[in-house]
């Protein structure tokens, strides 16, 4: 639950924040339960090998990302499985953000060429979350908190999905 109080003090309540303005109320925790053998595994376990990205890796973006809700779409835009933007899709050749191959296959490559250019997978979830151009103004990770806990969070389910797949 976010709120904000407008000029004239008035308390607005909402669960969609649209602005910065808005505040969190209510941060729950929400557990991602992956099945214990996704659907998607050996959509990620292909698209990973095929960009040289770790499947765990992939499989956490996903959590993080959608909690594996092929049909998702950010208050910002982005869509599917990985939440690709817009943009970002139609420059890495998905034509299909909505159709869980195509998004996953985007999203890898995307994870492979931000590691490309960073040559650090926390950099590289960093971008993927908070845009590249972040990376560089502040030389590493963005000091933004949401940025940040993503970070985290990824790398928590990593290591959480990191037997699913064969090394």
């Amino acid at each position: 639950m976010f709120r904000y109080v407008d000029s004239a003090g008035v308390t607005h309540f909402t669960n969609a924040p649209r602005g910065r303005h808005y505040a969190a109320v209510v941060k729950r925790k929400r557990a991602v339960r992956a099945p214990s053998i996704s659907k998607f595994d050996a959509l990620i376990e292909s698209a990973a090998r095929k960009q040289g990205v770790p499947a765990a890796l992939v499989k956490a973006v996903v959590a993080a990302e959608s909690a594996f809700r092929v049909d998702v779409v950010s208050h910002k835009g982005a869509m599917g499985l990985m939440q690709l933007m817009p943009a970002t899709a139609e420059a890495l050749g998905v034509k299909e953000p909505f159709q869980a191959a195509d998004n996953i296959h985007g999203g890898a490559r995307y994870l492979r060429a931000m590691h490309d250019r960073y040559g650090s997978w926390s950099h590289a979830l960093a971008a993927y979350n908070a845009g590249p151009r972040a990376v560089d103004r502040y030389r590493g990770i963005p000091p933004y908190r949401e940025t940040r806990t993503y970070v985290k969070r990824v790398l928590t389910y990593y290591r959480q999905f990191h037997g699913d797949f064969a090394q």
